[in-house]
């Protein structure tokens, strides 16, 4: 559970600092990964594409 503390009643700063700590720690992705069910075969074409772009973008990094 993400917890955030509010500092002289800085309600906006500490909002700023709560989503930042949310989309850090994965729990968005997460919850839209649980939404609904795939199907093996769905998730393992959509980690095989990750990869691949993944290892594009690495390759394209140490090029330059």
């Amino acid at each position: 559970m993400t917890h955030v503390d509010v500092k002289n009643g800085n309600i906006e700063n500490a909002l700023k600092r709560f989503k930042i700590k949310v989309q850090r720690s994965g729990t968005l992705s997460e919850i839209k990964k649980r939404k609904e069910y795939s199907k093996p075969g769905v998730v393992r074409r959509e980690a095989k594409k990750a990869a691949i772009k993944n290892a594009r973008r690495n390759n394209r990094k140490n090029r330059d």
